[in-house]
């Protein structure tokens, strides 16, 4: 039996295996190795994941017709599909609809879910400022309880 293994390079190879093997093989190559193709003689910079279709998934930003190839830019950019202009941008259209991508999530939302030009949508700002608001009430009640040890120290010692 004939198995086909991917390579760093990009390319397959051929090896002859018993029916266990196959099956080892696939455990271990198939579901879950990432491919890196750069560095090793590869494209460089190039990051892909050899999908369910068994294609590699190409690095191309989702904005409608943009063309920028991503295998140059940050992993990041490549990892959400989107160029470094349209991360920041304040509008774009992706698949024909108003949209901003947020720096939260790392994914593109429908420009209503932002406010004004924030780059965080609303929930997870929502979440942050939630965040924020109990972790400065916690400080308000350290700082309440600290003061309150200090005056009952005081009491005590007879210094009021």
């Amino acid at each position: 039996m004939k198995i086909k293994k991917m390579l760093e390079n990009g390319f397959e190879e051929e090896e002859k295996g018993e029916e266990g093997e196959m099956e080892d093989f696939k455990e271990s190559n198939l579901t879950k190795e990432r491919f890196n193709l750069g560095g090793g003689g590869g494209i460089t910079g190039m990051s892909a994941q050899v999908g369910a279709g068994g294609g590699v998934a190409q690095p191309w930003c989702v904005v409608d017709k943009c063309e920028v190839d991503l295998r140059g830019c940050k992993k990041y950019y490549q990892r959400h599909k989107v160029c470094e202009i349209h991360s920041k941008a304040p509008e774009v259209i992706v698949s024909g609809v108003r949209q901003r991508f947020c720096q939260q999530c790392s994914r593109f939302h429908e420009v209503s879910e932002f406010d004004q030009t924030k780059r965080s949508c609303r929930t997870r700002l929502a979440g942050h400022n939630e965040r924020r608001r109990q972790s400065s009430s916690r400080l308000m009640k350290r700082a309440q309880t600290s003061q309150d040890s200090r005056t009952e120290s005081r009491e005590l010692n007879g210094f009021l």
